[in-house]
């Protein structure tokens, strides 16, 4: 998301030639808009060496809810529910499949307060200006989802620190090395109504083409993102390609992309072209022969 919070930015070109377009304003629609060409490029195109950002206030009070769902179904409703009754004060809509809870719930100094038997969790957090109006505001849209059936059990939050220890679940994420081994991680985006539908479809032709494989699925569904932890136990090394071939091919099958927040690289490159075109793919490979003749900047990366 942080190419929307960039105005301007100032790159330098690889021959040597700096482009100093330090946009401030948030309407500006003279000519080309140059800073999304190199935005995401990784360093193929140039290096970019000043951004204009855009700011907003810090929010005054932060509000979280660690809610239990009978279905995907009631995830979407939820995700529609909360862009419409929080609006702007919506911060995070995190989802995590009953798998990842139960490996979670597992962990040593992970404490979960929902338990586990159901059909997806989610994290919902809001920001507000004034905790006196937005705490009961957020309370009440709660009660509302609870009175709407789109929640099977809830807790929220009665302090930051509760927020803190809602966060502490999606985040133990970042212990997956140490407690499952070896595995591959992966990073892609959907549409968000089609995600549980590829959920089912990759543990399905994951077990399939690896009995004994394990898949975990949680990510920022609020904007189309998927994270997938999947491998193959006591497997050294893993069977990467076979697990990276069925990952993405389902996502050219389910109309989404290899990589949603962290990009190509050399890893993805062979898969690109499961999710861009090959006019799309012809005109990257002459922007980057035009713009770096001599193939001097991040050499191989992407395209």
């Amino acid at each position: 998301m942080t190419r929307d919070m960039i105005l301007g930015l100032e790159v330098v070109l690889p021959d040597g030639s700096v482009i100093s377009a330090l946009n401030r304003m948030i309407k500006n629609n003279a000519g080309y808009d140059l800073k999304h060409l190199f935005i995401g490029s990784e360093g193929t195109l140039g290096v970019i060496t000043r951004l204009v950002l855009r700011l907003f206030p810090k929010p005054a009070c932060t509000f979280a809810a660690l809610c239990a769902l009978p279905s995907y179904e009631a995830v979407v409703g939820l995700l529609s529910a909360a862009r419409r009754g929080l609006g702007p004060m919506l911060s995070a809509f995190e989802v995590m499949w009953p798998d990842y809870w139960e490996v979670v719930a597992g962990m040593p100094g992970v404490r979960v307060p929902l338990p586990a038997g159901h059909a997806a969790y989610c994290l919902v957090e809001a920001q507000g200006t004034d905790e006196t109006f937005d705490a009961p505001r957020f309370q009440a849209w709660l009660e509302a989802q609870a009175e709407a059936g789109l929640l099977a059990d809830a807790v929220v939050s009665r302090s930051l620190a509760d927020v803190t220890t809602f966060w502490g679940v999606r985040d133990a994420c970042s212990e997956f090395p140490q407690v499952l081994g070896p595995h591959e991680p992966f990073d892609i985006g959907l549409p968000v109504a089609a995600m549980d539908a590829y959920v089912r479809a990759c543990k399905a032709a994951l077990e399939a083409r690896l009995p004994g494989a394990f898949a975990l699925f949680y990510g920022h569904i609020g904007d189309g993102n998927l994270h997938i932890v999947a491998g193959l136990r006591g497997a050294v090394p893993q069977p990467k390609d076979v697990i990276q071939e069925v990952v993405y091919g389902l996502v050219r099958e389910f109309g989404g992309t290899v990589s949603a927040e962290h990009g190509i690289g050399l890893t993805k490159k062979p898969w690109l072209g499961h999710v861009r075109s090959d006019a799309e793919i012809a005109l990257m490979r002459r922007l980057k022969t035009l713009m770096d003749p001599a193939g001097v900047l991040n050499p191989g990366k992407v395209v």
